[in-house]
């Protein structure tokens, strides 16, 4: 699948913790944002991967006089979905499917359903949550991750400090980005430090926003972006995994045995390359811990390695890997990731201002879900 697919236009409202308008609204402005990108009419979108929760594909074709689409595909990798979505998109447009595949999160995310009500409809393994975790108050993410994350400090030395150097390095992006939810909103260690417990160790900063708001893609093949004269960025390689014991993590023999820890060397060996070649990456930073969890998995850390390659300023803009140079999920924007792939593309443009990674020419954009999906993308220029 090397390079047979590249995005070719991205769109992307603002982010906010109340839009005031339906998810289908933001889904259609940001989707009409990605057709100006690449300055196409609605009626070239022949295929559509929505978000499994929020509009649909026949609510995309309904707003925008999309007579019929021959492909749709929904991924449910929770929040490794927005980079599954990019994966099957490729995977149309390559094995000739569809010509332009829209792929899209749309949510309202604060102002609407809460992430409590969403896990509810959409995690795996309920039968086990709802019976035997519920009634201890494991019911959100953050009780969940947090397992991981304590581990972790458990058994390599993990501290809070470097936690915090994760959530102060996403702020301090997010400063630089006039788009972002904490543009402007500054954080210091003691603040990260002094802050409320929500799921011990997370604290308030380490757990992502929750944000209204929408990001849409469009993928196509490289001849036909020639063809249209889009700006491509090609899809170098792209792989989903999952991990033992999907629908589990708490009776997980291994806790860092993850879905990415095997899509990562598949997406890899596809764009025949290694993490050393990549310029940046776009980290799923739903909590602190993540970002460390996944340069690990992803093999841009030895395991155990990652605490202090963060807390170093491995991952800050200028260090040896800078991630998310818009702030990410911590301090831009939730929206499923793919507001990741959004900011990938535009820096690989070149067009992300006094955030820009210099001569950034290949990314990695992660994806983490459910109780350890996982997926990765290599995105590229050449």
């Amino acid at each position: 699948m090397k390079n047979q697919a590249c995005i070719i236009g991205v769109g992307q409202t603002g982010l906010s913790r109340n839009s005031g308008r339906s998810v289908q609204r933001l889904a259609v402005e940001a989707t009409a944002a990605a057709l100006a990108d690449a300055n196409l009419p609605a009626k070239a979108i022949d295929g559509i991967v929505p978000s499994p929760v929020g509009p649909t594909a026949e609510d995309i074709m309904a707003s925008f006089g999309i007579a019929d689409a021959r492909f749709t595909a929904v991924p449910h990798l929770g929040g490794a979905g927005s980079v599954a979505a990019l994966r099957l998109a490729a995977l149309a447009v390559a094995g000739g499917q569809a010509d332009v595949v829209l792929t899209f999160v749309a949510r309202n995310g604060r102002s609407g359903a809460r992430v409590d009500q969403r896990v509810a409809v959409a995690m795996p393994g309920q039968q086990f949550r709802t019976n035997l975790e519920y009634p201890h108050g494991m019911n959100t993410p953050a009780q969940w991750y947090s397992l991981l994350c304590r581990r972790h400090m458990h058994e390599f030395g993990t501290t809070r400090e470097q936690l915090g150097a994760v959530a102060l390095t996403m702020r301090r992006h997010a400063n630089l980005n006039p788009a972002a939810q904490m543009y402007r909103k500054k954080l210091t260690m003691e603040e990260y430090l002094a802050a409320p417990v929500i799921a011990d160790p997370y604290h308030l900063f380490d757990c992502c926003l929750e944000t209204d708001g929408a990001a849409a893609v469009l993928v196509a093949s490289p001849e036909y972006a020639a063809r249209v004269g889009a700006t491509p960025v090609f899809i170098e390689g792209a792989a989903e995994g999952h991990p033992d014991s999907a629908d589990d993590i708490s009776n997980r023999q291994d806790f860092f045995n993850t879905g990415l820890t095997k899509a990562a060397p598949r997406a890899f060996d596809m764009a025949g390359c290694g993490p050393e070649d990549v310029d940046f990456a776009m980290v799923y930073d739903c909590f602190t811990f993540e970002v460390i969890h996944q340069l690990e998995c992803a093999g841009f850390c030895k395991l155990g390695e990652g605490g202090e390659f963060v807390a170093g300023g491995g991952i800050a803009l200028g260090g040896r890997l800078p991630v998310n140079p818009s702030g990410g999920l911590l301090s831009e924007g939730h929206l499923g990731g793919m507001n990741h792939i959004v900011e990938g593309v535009r820096q690989l443009r070149g067009r992300c201002g006094d955030r820009q990674v210099p001569g950034a020419t290949r990314c990695a954009v992660t994806g983490w879900g459910d109780l350890g999906d996982g997926a990765l993308a290599i995105l590229g220029t050449a």
